[in-house]
């Protein structure tokens, strides 16, 4: 790596501080103490969760400006912001969400490469001109404020498309109807659609969407998220017309306040599929009832499955149901439901649990599609609907990553209704493609997503090593640099963790992880427990009460780093987001001696307050309630706020955040940073960036993007001693 770095390895903490600004005054001490299960929880900062008083926000409109200054002041910000627009500037379009209809129509959102947000477009074949739908940027002109598209549903054959769109990061989506060959507004917009679950029926003149319960003046914050409904609506009447058809108060419906309910239409018009989710829970039950009775709105719902199921995802074709279930399977497996005899117990294997991980499925025309992660690459396999067909393997062109399962558009790859599956397939160092798999197998490239000079760096490589955690579990950890390092310990090194949820982190492209690179620099992605990337068990191993062996398992990754001679303490940071906050918090708490740096981007980082958040009680199955004292000791555990302690060297900290955040509130992360500016005695900057023009990064445009990224990589370059980033 960069030989220049080398005489840099003495260097004290007091020269990489240089270019610190007068700091803010501090925000007066104000303790809350709570008392739970006999042990009491200091809380100094509550005053700051009244984010509108307004001596709060003049304090944190101090700290943002104390920030600016001091990131501004680094030499290498601006050419990095210049480098992340050079890379993405050279693809002339970025493509996601894909979705296929009826008569060759495609749908899909597209940045061009002067255009700074995602717009829907539509085209008949892919040889075929594009239409633009939607544009936000247009939005944003009227508006004066940055809108993003959240999903969007085409009707069956594509005549109409619904779509969520909301304002400056905050998720408050609104519904819109379009007509697809007019360009006009059918209806909209619709409030509270936040969750969308949008589905059409077979005539694609009414569709049904989850719809947020009206919060009236006095209601709790917490009770934003909560009792919820399914509704049925023709866009051509008033939304005050519209029939609740699923949740709380239904007929033959058992459901809590905490759940959301979603209802999907089979593509043939037979069934209403009743999906109750309870918050972050991967596990959901199912109602079935007659497609025709819930569109007459007198829906004769039957349960058919609870969460006792162990049921993650599910695909209908032909009048089965093909279900992919832990259950008895820490691997997973994918079941057979009749669904004229909906009873789990005559339900068939068709894929049994082996030892590779089953990630997805999808159903198509011509057979049931399966994705399964061996290591942390996937592979494709399809088996086709004629009896004693086998499970092969479709041999893909990039060994990396692609998911059959829905994204965060509504997305999904397969579509009964016709053959073969489209797949975004990428490495960590081949950026995403968008191929179609055809009936027979072939694998062709759509052209969809123009292919950048970038986009395949030859000289970047990926090593994948298995690091020794704590109590001898093997930890997965990819690391991306230049071809030849030499392990010398002087490279500024970045690791990278998430491990909540069961999320696994596959390889992916990044253009910013090339500017990083560019630097000098070396990028590690750990899957530590608490990740699934070996199944449920795996998972579980870092979940409420298992959860400190995620944050131990990335200081063993940390520590192996530095053993191995990639990097030492002074040239390694960390950085992670929402709940890879969590992460970063208690990786630093537990072990500040270990990094230079540290970014928590909208970080979960007081756990014990955040079930009282709007989004707190959906988290419960994944951290879980204060409420039980098994609970409370868990939260405790994993809240980086109360793990800080007076007097401690901590890293240098950045702390950014959108204000507009819907799911981790902005008081997380100025409550840790006050914190952390009042106890930390290595005199290293405890930095907080927070935009009030973003929420949890959801809908960003991309100069929002890459500013904030620029933030990151700037300030962690300036800690770890690289040159051109030294203030004067």
């Amino acid at each position: 790596m960069n030989p220049l770095l080398r005489h840099l390895v003495g260097l004290g903490a007091a020269a990489l501080c240089l270019a610190a600004t007068a700091a803010p005054p501090a925000f007066p001490v104000q303790d809350v103490p709570e008392t739970f299960f006999g042990t009491t929880v200091p809380d100094p900062y509550r005053a700051l969760e009244n984010k509108t008083a307004p001596d709060v926000v003049a304090w944190m409109k101090a700290q943002s400006e104390h920030t600016r200054k001091t990131l501004d002041a680094i030499p290498g910000r601006n050419g990095m912001v210049d480098a992340l627009m050079k890379y993405e500037s050279a693809v002339s379009a970025r493509v996601f969400g894909v979705q296929r209809e009826t008569g060759d129509l495609w749908f899909y959102e597209r940045r061009g490469a002067t255009e700074n947000q995602f717009k829907l477009y539509m085209r008949r074949g892919l040889a075929g001109a594009e239409r633009p739908l939607v544009d936000p940027e247009a939005i944003e002109k009227q508006t004066g404020k940055p809108h993003a598209i959240n999903y969007f549903t085409p009707s069956r054959g594509g005549r109409l498309v619904a779509y969520g769109l909301s304002a400056q990061g905050s998720e408050e989506a609104a519904l819109h109807v379009l007509d697809t060959r007019t360009g006009k507004l059918v209806a909209g917009p619709v409030s509270r659609a936040n969750y969308g679950g949008v589905s059409w029926d077979l005539t694609g003149q009414r569709l049904v969407f989850n719809r947020l319960q009206e919060m009236k003046p006095g209601m709790p914050e917490i009770e934003k998220f909560q009792r919820s409904q399914v509704v049925l609506w023709n866009p051509s009447q008033p939304i005050e017309k519209a029939v609740p058809v699923f949740g709380i108060g239904t007929p033959g419906v058992q459901i809590t306040p905490a759940e959301a309910p979603i209802v999907s239409f089979t593509h043939d018009g037979r069934w209403a599929l009743g999906l109750v989710i309870n918050g972050t829970q991967r596990e959901v039950g199912l109602y079935l009832a007659p497609a025709r009775t819930v569109l007459a709105g007198k829906p004769a719902w039957k349960r058919v499955f609870g969460a006792e199921a162990k049921v993650v995802g599910m695909a209908y074709q032909r009048n089965a149901l093909y279900l992919r279930s832990h259950q008895d399977a820490s691997r997973f497996k994918v079941l057979r439901l009749d669904l004229n005899q909906p009873d789990m117990a005559k339900a068939s294997v068709v894929v049994p649990a082996g030892d590779k991980v089953v990630t997805g499925l999808a159903t198509a025309a011509d057979g049931l599609y399966v994705e399964m992660r061996e290591g942390n690459i996937k592979r494709l396999y399809r088996m086709g609907w004629q009896r004693g067909a086998a499970l092969a393997e479709i041999k893909l062109p990039v060994e990396g990553s692609f998911s059959l399962a829905e994204d965060e558009s509504g997305t999904s790859a397969g579509d009964p209704r016709l053959p073969g599956v489209v797949l975004d397939l990428q490495g960590w160092t081949r950026a995403r493609q968008i191929y179609v798999v055809d009936a027979k197998g072939a694998v062709r490239n759509t052209g969809l997503q123009p292919q950048g000079p970038y986009d395949a760096p030859a000289d970047v490589v990926t090593t994948e090593v298995q690091v020794k955690s704590h109590d001898g579990a093997l930890v997965p950890m990819s690391i991306v640099h230049r071809k030849g390092i030499a392990l010398d310990g002087s490279h500024p090194t970045l690791l990278y963790g998430y491990a909540s949820y069961g999320i696994t982190e596959e390889p992916f492209f990044s253009i910013g992880r090339l500017a990083f690179i560019d630097a000098g620099g070396i990028v590690a992605v750990a899957n530590p427990r608490g990740s699934s990337v070996y199944g449920e068990d795996w998972y579980r191993a870092g979940w409420q009460a298992t959860k400190p062996n995620t944050w131990k398992d990335f200081i063993a990754c940390a520590e192996w780093l530095v053993a191995q001679r990639y990097t030492q303490p002074a040239r390694l940071g960390i950085l992670g987001g929402s709940a890879g906050g969590l992460l970063m918090g208690r990786a630093m708490t537990e072990r500040p001696d270990l990094f230079a740096a540290v970014v928590s981007s909208v970080g979960a980082l007081d756990m014990v307050r955040a079930e009282m958040t709007p989004n707190g009680v959906p988290n419960i199955p994944e951290f879980g309630s204060r409420t039980t004292e098994a609970g409370f000791r868990s939260l405790l555990a994993m809240s980086a706020y109360h793990q800080i302690k007076d007097g401690v060297k901590y890293p240098a900290v950045l702390l950014t955040h959108g204000v507009n955040d819907p799911r981790v509130e902005v008081w997380m992360s100025t409550k840790a940073g006050a914190r952390l500016q009042a106890a930390s005695a290595s005199g290293k900057p405890v930095l907080m960036r927070l935009d009030w023009d973003a929420g949890h990064g959801i809908g960003n445009t991309k100069r929002q993007q890459f500013e904030e990224r620029a933030d990151i990589y700037a300030f962690l370059l300036w800690q770890m001693g690289v040159p051109g980033f030294q203030p004067k």
